[in-house]
């Protein structure tokens, strides 16, 4: 019994000693688990071909989102070895256009499942050819709008009232006085024609309502009465009555075959005078030339331009040196809030592909 005892004594103090050992065994155990589940997952991710990150690619205070889903490479470093990199690739994710979907490309990734674009125009992608492919296209609508509509609101305004030339005045240092020139036009009241009534198009319309202004629209289809009591909008069946009946023409429609040179010489001349040329669709969808020549012959009273064809345009360009002409470098959807929907948007389709799910926002062939 007394032996007994000192066993049970002894394995009580030895299991006190060792505790503090096996916890440490325990908690380095669980680490090592930990670490090799996390290996597990990055390898599994799958891989994804950017174009770059920086100025002409993502921004750098998005890509993280890609990253966390996605073995990330470069166009510049997949171009260095295609035939290394060629098969890993699932998913494209274009930004700017880039990377091009040209099929001198295509034809290197035999595992991509999906090209993601950023943006809701797709008119740079030749969409039958890629799904002939096996390949899914999918954008991003929706989370684009606001931003646009913001925009297209930024430009009728610095327009009509003469922003930007103020501004000019304001910080040139030989400027002594105010030139009473510098007189704009009044947006409160006036009549704004939209063209173009999607989910960009009727952000417009709730925007211009809160400036009192008239609003027409012309699109390929009527909305409810509902929407169009919600805004104050009146349908315009026919584009010329719109054109005619304008203060500011807004541009915001896809660019297609039909809406390209939608706005042309006849178009132009249709407008009153005293009219400005809002544009944050597509530079195709005017004809520049013909936008030039009234601009200089005061068929029109000004343009104002967030796209241009092309993307920037020739330094000697015309349209760059006429005084009554707002120029922006396709900045519509550029604030961080928006892109890193963007992103999270293109990552959540590129995903579903790559599952074989359904995408939340497949564009297919009509």
């Amino acid at each position: 019994m007394q032996c007994l005892r000192q066993v049970r004594c002894v394995t009580k103090f030895w299991t006190a000693a060792a505790t503090p050992g096996l916890l440490k065994v325990t908690k380095l155990h669980r680490s090592v688990n930990m670490l090799q589940q996390r290996k597990m997952m990055a390898e599994e991710k799958p891989w994804a071909l950017i174009s770059e990150v920086g100025d002409e690619g993502f921004h750098e205070d998005v890509v993280d989102i890609v990253k966390q889903h996605f073995h990330v490479i470069c166009l510049r470093e997949f171009l260095q070895n295609p035939v290394l990199h060629g098969p890993k690739i699932q998913a494209m994710l274009m930004w700017i256009y880039s990377p091009a979907a040209e099929p001198s490309l295509l034809s290197c990734l035999p595992s991509l499942k999906v090209v993601a674009n950023g943006g809701v125009g797709i008119d740079h992608l030749d969409v039958p050819y890629i799904n002939s492919l096996g390949v899914k296209v999918a954008n991003t609508p929706g989370v684009v709008s606001d931003a646009t509509a913001d925009m297209a609101m930024a430009l009728l305004l610095a327009s009509a009232r003469t922003v930007v030339e103020g501004h000019l005045i304001s910080v040139d240092p030989k400027t002594t006085h105010v030139p009473q020139s510098l007189m704009g036009v009044e947006v409160t009241g006036s009549t704004l024609g939209i063209i173009g009534m999607g989910h960009i198009g009727y952000k417009v319309a709730q925007r211009s309502k809160g400036f009192d202004m008239r609003i027409l629209y012309h699109n390929r289809n009527r909305r409810s009465v509902e929407d169009e009591q919600a805004v104050g909008a009146r349908y315009c069946e026919k584009l010329d009555d719109l054109l005619k009946e304008s203060d500011f023409v807004v541009l915001v429609v896809n660019l297609t075959p039909d809406t390209t040179g939608l706005i042309s010489h006849r178009e132009l001349s249709l407008m009153k005078p005293t009219a400005t040329l809002v544009n944050v669709s597509r530079g195709l969808v005017v004809d520049q030339d013909a936008l030039v020549k009234a601009l200089k012959s005061g068929t029109i009273r000004a343009a104002a331009l967030d796209v241009t064809h092309p993307e920037p345009l020739p330094r000697d360009h015309p349209l760059l040196s006429l005084p009554n002409v707002l120029i922006t470098p396709h900045i519509g959807t550029s604030t961080l809030a928006t892109i890193r929907k963007m992103v999270q948007l293109m990552v959540d389709n590129a995903l579903a592909a790559v599952k074989g799910l359904p995408l939340p926002n497949e564009v297919k062939t009509k």
